[in-house]
């Protein structure tokens, strides 16, 4: 998305253990939202912490009934999660999170709501074959982007935030910032 909206950017591994963050928070009792929030976070402060300036960190999590769902590892188990998603409506909490010199200096964190319709197994096959593994690169196992536009009856939120970065309002950031031209 950064490369589409024309910002330069280096990208950088944040080297967070994400399943053991995510297992600590869900022990303590937070959810998909605050999870997302937590990581978006640690992944910007991490990276800034070992190289100063502007670092933008981001996460997206699924969230079906306040369970948070991960990616699947299979295109089996992007099956079995379209069939459970189909016919339901779920979230997605998307966050980004920029920090400067080791510390967060400003977030976002929006929430959009997707209902999938009530699809055919052929239908989920053919996406099946026509995705393949790139089913496997969003947590939710489609890209809105692509064919996976179908699988919905109703989306509510922001477009840039179900793609897994809230664009706008980061855009905006980095103008104040004089890091883009205004």
């Amino acid at each position: 998305m950064l490369d589409g909206a024309g910002v330069a950017y280096e990208a950088t591994v944040a080297g967070v253990d994400e399943e053991a963050v995510k297992d600590s928070l869900l022990a303590e009792g937070h959810g998909p939202r605050d999870i997302a929030d937590a990581l978006a976070e640690l992944k910007a402060i991490r990276v800034s912490r070992a190289r100063g300036g502007f670092v933008i960190g981001a996460d997206q999590t699924l969230d079906l009934d306040g369970k948070l769902y991960d990616k699947a590892g299979s295109v089996d188990a992007a099956r079995a999660r379209l069939k459970l998603l189909r016919g339901r409506t779920h979230k997605l909490h998307s966050a980004v999170v920029v920090a400067k010199d080791g510390g967060p200096i400003w977030r976002e964190l929006v929430t959009c709501t997707l209902t999938m319709r009530d699809f055919s197994d052929d239908f989920l096959e053919s996406y099946l074959a026509s995705e393949g593994p790139a089913a496997l690169g969003s947590v939710g196992c489609y890209r809105l982007e692509g064919p996976g536009a179908q699988l919905f009856s109703k989306i509510e939120g922001d477009y840039f935030a179900i793609l897994g970065l809230p664009l706008m309002g980061l855009l905006d950031l980095l103008r104040q910032h004089r890091e883009l031209a205004a």
